[in-house]
């Protein structure tokens, strides 16, 4: 069994987390890794359904992303955790529960695009949403995104294709002996 490993994407929304992750897995299934791609909206629909937008709630919710990366990091899975998570402390927090079971076993991939893109792209009308008050607490507009200080991959999704942001994931991964260099 391969060795496990948790990347997590982060971002704000419309920043192409899941896009991202959800390219990369299956080119980890050809490399014949076990892969989990754990999407924050689902995640929010099924496992965290009472839990609101507060700051704490926010946290809660990553902690319990958080909680699922490591039990399947654990256990040799690639594990791609797609969550806006916006705040660095709570972030931190899963780096270190999840990098406990391996040293550089949790890699941050900061998926970046300025909000005039974002609002332009809005693949489900939220900005404009939030933007017109309908929205309160959203992250970027009216509630805070605390933006990586030094992400383990940083990545241009504004500028940079969809393709070429999975290989430098990929190739993070290789540098890092994660996965077997091609």
């Amino acid at each position: 069994m391969s060795s496990g490993f948790t990347l997590w994407f982060t971002g704000l929304s419309g920043a192409g987390k899941t896009t991202i992750s959800s390219a990369l897995a299956p080119i980890l299934m050809e490399r014949q890794l076990r892969v989990e791609v754990l999407d924050g909206d689902v995640i929010r629909d099924n496992l965290s359904t009472r839990l609101g937008f507060s700051k704490e709630d926010r946290d809660e919710n990553v902690r319990r992303i958080g909680w699922l990366c490591e039990l399947l990091t654990r256990n040799g899975i690639a594990t791609l955790a797609a969550a806006i998570s916006p705040y660095r402390e709570a972030r931190f927090e899963v780096r270190q529960r999840v990098g406990a079971a391996r040293e550089g076993s949790f890699v941050e991939v900061f998926c970046d695009a300025p909000l005039d893109v974002l609002k332009d792209r809005d693949p489900k009308g939220l900005y404009k949403r939030a933007l017109a008050g309908e929205i309160k607490h959203f992250t970027g507009v009216d509630d805070p995104y605390e933006r990586p200080r030094d992400p383990d991959v940083h990545l241009d999704t504004a500028g940079t294709s969809i393709e070429h942001c999975v290989g430098q994931v990929l190739a993070a991964l290789e540098e890092r002996d994660l996965i077997p260099k091609t």
